[in-house]
């Protein structure tokens, strides 16, 4: 299924790349969404890029991180907190797009020119859901820096917050947090005991897991 949503997200962004009309009526504007009932934006926007940078970005720790996460789902279903794990990782994906969307429209229902696009939501729910499962694997920040991911997540979400708040760069900052968030704590809608693995794993406190591979 990650490959799949990598799929369709490059075609329908490389598409709407060359078709501006196409580009408008696919991205997330909350004016719209809440005045005009246009939901559909709610889920299409992260399926659509403001350009080659953007997508091969949130496609890359997509690929990264999605199909880690699929095998994560596969393991629930053999150990029986759910069933057809694909349909479980499919709606997780489409609904952390959805939830990651809805701050930025109560913030901007009456700004008819805020428009945002892109996966980067979506994104950061797997991520997290990976921390979750996994808080001390390595991370490399800029590709480079090893570092463990809870360490990531809480720099992550600082930042967000700081950077909402300051919110001058044309970057929906709010979308990562709050799709980080959902992804985090969507394991606990599948089964609330799993919040028993995650203390687990943070109680291990294997800070330097990977810093040498």
């Amino acid at each position: 299924m990650t490959l799949f949503f990598i799929g369709i997200t490059a075609l329908i962004s490389i598409m709407a790349f060359n078709q501006p009309d196409l580009f408008s009526k696919l991205q997330l504007n909350p004016y719209q969404v809440y005045h005009r009932r246009q939901w559909y934006r709610l889920i299409t926007h992260g399926f659509v890029h403001v350009d080659w940078m953007h997508l091969i970005i949130n496609m890359y720790v997509l690929y990264m991180f999605g199909q880690n996460v699929e095998y994560l789902f596969s393991k629930l279903e053999e150990l029986g907190y759910l069933k057809f794990y694909q349909i479980w990782y499919t709606g997780f994906y489409l609904t952390a797009i959805i939830m990651a969307s809805l701050l930025s429209v109560a913030k901007h229902k009456d700004d008819h020119w805020y428009n945002s696009v892109g996966a980067s939501g979506a994104v950061s729910a797997v991520l997290f859901l990976f921390i979750f499962f996994d808080p001390y694997n390595t991370l490399r920040l800029f590709a480079i820096l090893p570092i463990p991911a809870i360490v990531f997540g809480v720099a992550y979400l600082i930042y967000s917050q700081y950077m909402s708040h300051r919110g001058n760069d044309n970057t929906n900052h709010d979308a990562h947090f709050v799709g980080a968030v959902f992804g985090f704590l969507f394991p606990l809608i599948i089964d609330v005991s799993l919040i028993h693995d995650f203390i687990n794993a943070f109680l291990t406190f294997d800070f330097f897991r990977g810093m040498n591979q």
